[in-house]
């Protein structure tokens, strides 16, 4: 599989209370096909589109390493260092909300930019 390159969007996941009724949701109004996702004890969602088997964004529960997070769509930005990335975040007025944590051999932190906003960054192995 090719890398993704640094500075795209490489993903994108819901965190909700309850993943199954939202996961129900956007498979009726988006046509997204889940497929899940064990977690230790329960499951969360991948979401496919329509006749394809590579999956577009996750549906997660709001518990184990998402309790964290707050309950809204979070892009993940490819970098090619978390730890530089995370440094330059907390120089420039940023938050480090959640992380980072290890997926793999893969690292991901969930951040808050100056204006409010959150979103992710994510170092590919």
């Amino acid at each position: 599989m090719a890398k993704i390159p640094a500075g795209t969007i490489g993903w994108m996941d819901l965190t909700v209370p309850n993943a199954e009724k939202v996961r129900d949701f956007y498979a009726t109004v988006a046509g997204w096909k889940p497929a899940p996702v064990e977690m230790g004890g329960y499951s969360d969602y991948t979401m496919s589109p329509p006749g394809s088997k590579k999956p577009v964004a996750g549906v997660c529960h709001k518990r184990g390493v998402n309790a964290a997070l707050p309950s809204s769509w979070i892009i993940y930005i490819i970098v090619p260092n978390l730890t530089t990335s995370l440094r330059k975040c907390r120089k420039l007025g940023g938050k480090v909300l959640v992380g980072p944590k290890s997926m793999g051999a893969s690292r991901y932190a969930v951040i808050r930019d100056p204006a409010g906003a959150v979103c992710g960054l994510y170092q590919s192995a």
